[in-house]
């Protein structure tokens, strides 16, 4: 049994918001949250429920293949994915994972108050426009942005026959809603923001900038100090290792361009080796590669604990445990929908003692390269400049 966090309705006020706190275990695991099965009603598309719950819009289509995205009807199961893995790296300031289109917010707490992460999903650069990786930081803040539009993107909006201002007032027109948050990276130009497009948030679709419905940038705003850090990072598969069961979460990759490439199945092998460190697990490789494939974001076991030196199993007595479970695996309630028809499980392997087969033809790493253009410069202005949106 994984341990779940349990969400906390601390500092935020909103359901949606409430959905979004989680406490983080002591013991440091990476596994938090849990997913959640409504019936809609006649009125309710998917993003209405998306945003309801602080989903994105990729994240609900993918947990839920086959539902109309208008039109889902009266008493439809709507699977609400809310299990996640953190993403690796420090539990502090800001995590924007770009191929998850999600962000982390890890606040400072006191001696005796408990850790806790924050996460809301965001819209992230498109085709051309993507979003900068690497380490950058808040360098200024502000209520009802005004938005100075650079021109790159009026020469865009020109070209399209939707010429832009040189300054958009702040009001129901400015795409930068009512909270902005510079970033130092690319000179200031790049914001975490709010947005007059809701139904947009969870897709690839900005100029570069971290685009959030408005109601949750209004309950991060006033929680984020000048001077937090930010990492923007490139991790489109998460790898945990809970209670004995191996956990793989994987999302749609990107390269450096923007573009959704083909999964990385050595990279895969890497991360579960890493993530098992000197335990022994029987994996269902099929299973894994299969929820790699699928990458709808939700995690599935893929691996159990296993005995590294099993005992003889005497003729007509049951399968030791660990063998029985492994086979089981593929049939787990933790897979997601889209694997439930992987093939039937091949003999497994603690990855100590063998690994993964290697793909035919495997794509080059390039997923999770980060970009050069990620560095930020120290001597970023703090003075608006241009912004992206």
């Amino acid at each position: 049994m994984v341990r779940l966090w349990t969400p906390l309705a601390l500092l935020l006020a909103s359901a949606a918001a409430q959905a979004t706190v989680y406490e983080l275990p002591e013991n440091g695991s990476a596994v938090f949250g849990s997913d959640e099965t409504i019936k809609s009603t006649y009125q309710d598309t998917l993003l209405d429920i998306a945003r309801r719950y602080s989903l994105g819009y990729e994240e609900i289509i993918r947990a839920n293949p086959g539902v109309d995205m208008w039109l889902p009807g009266e008493g439809t199961n709507i699977l609400l994915p809310g299990r996640r893995i953190l993403p690796a790296g420090p539990r502090e300031g800001i995590v924007v994972n770009l191929p998850e289109h999600r962000i982390y917010y890890f606040p400072k707490h006191k001696k005796n108050e408990k850790a806790v992460v924050i996460t809301y999903p965001v819209s992230i650069g498109k085709m051309d426009w993507r979003t900068p990786l690497g380490e950058t930081r808040v360098v200024s803040k502000q209520k009802h942005p005004t938005w100075y539009p650079p021109e790159s993107v009026r020469k865009e909006h020109l070209a399209n026959g939707d010429p832009l201002p040189k300054a958009v007032p702040s009001g129901p027109d400015n795409p930068l809603g009512d909270y902005a948050m510079r970033l130092a990276v690319g000179n200031g130009t790049y914001l975490i923001h709010g947005t007059n497009n809701p139904m947009a948030v969870g897709m690839a679709i900005t100029h570069g900038c971290i685009r959030m419905y408005p109601e949750d940038v209004a309950a991060l705003f006033p929680l984020v100090p000048v001077g937090t850090p930010v990492w923007l990072i490139n991790e489109p598969v998460k790898v945990a290792y809970v209670d004995g069961e191996l956990l793989l979460e994987a999302h749609p990759p990107v390269d450096a361009e923007g573009q959704t490439v083909e999964p990385n199945l050595e990279l895969l092998s890497q991360l579960l080796d890493k993530a098992l460190g000197n335990e022994t697990a029987a994996i269902h490789w099929d299973l894994a590669r299969a929820t790699l494939q699928a990458a709808n974001g939700m995690p599935a076991v893929v691996g159990l604990q296993a005995d590294p030196d099993p005992q003889p199993v005497a003729q007509g007595s049951p399968a030791p445990p660990s063998t029985a479970a492994a086979a089981a695996a593929a049939d787990s309630p933790a897979a997601p929908a889209a694997t439930a028809a992987a093939p039937t499980p091949a003999v497994v392997a603690p990855v100590a003692t063998a690994a993964a087969p290697t793909p035919a033809a495997a794509p080059a790493p390039t997923a999770v390269a980060p970009a050069s253009a990620a560095t930020p410069t120290a001597s970023a202005p703090v003075a608006p400049e241009p912004a992206k949106q």
